[in-house]
């Protein structure tokens, strides 16, 4: 029995087409509908679980991920030794931005701190930074190389 790589385990299932309204009718009001005024953090910890179901093994498989996701583009802008700060955009993204004030991205920073977190095997977490005037969201990654985790 072969394996599936990771980069492989996101393609296999059938492509379908989801219109940008069914997504956001989920993400932006069945989502904070059903999980309240807890919606950002339940949804950092989701990501992270998706991350962890959905290993990846570089920068660029999780930029892949991304658009396979439909979550956006996403380009480093700066990186460091500590931290790494990414951008997300795409049309959905500076739609929603436009139409919600309260928005959040914590989905797609909990996927980012935990693939960070398990390529390096150290601690990470990530933060976002919407950024309204050029409707695209800023990501910044830190991992602390004190902070061993393993696995």
């Amino acid at each position: 029995m072969s394996e599936i790589t990771s980069s492989e385990q996101h393609t296999e299932k059938p492509q379908h087409s989801v219109t940008s309204f069914g997504y956001e009718l989920v993400r932006e009001e069945l989502l904070h509908e059903i999980l309240g005024k807890d919606t950002a953090e339940i949804l950092y910890w989701a990501g992270k679980r998706l991350a962890r179901n959905y290993p990846l093994s570089s920068l660029e498989e999780i930029i892949s991920f991304f658009e396979q996701a439909s979550w956006g583009t996403l380009s480093v802008k700066e990186e460091s030794r500590n931290q790494l700060i990414l951008e997300l955009c795409s049309d959905l993204i500076s739609s929603r931005l436009r139409n919600n004030a309260n928005s959040t991205f914590q989905l797609e920073a909990g996927f980012l701190a935990q693939q960070f977190e398990s390529q390096k095997k150290v601690s990470a977490e990530a933060f976002e930074h919407p950024a309204k005037r050029s409707s695209r969201i800023q990501f910044t990654v830190k991992w602390d190389t004190r902070d061993y985790v393993g696995e």
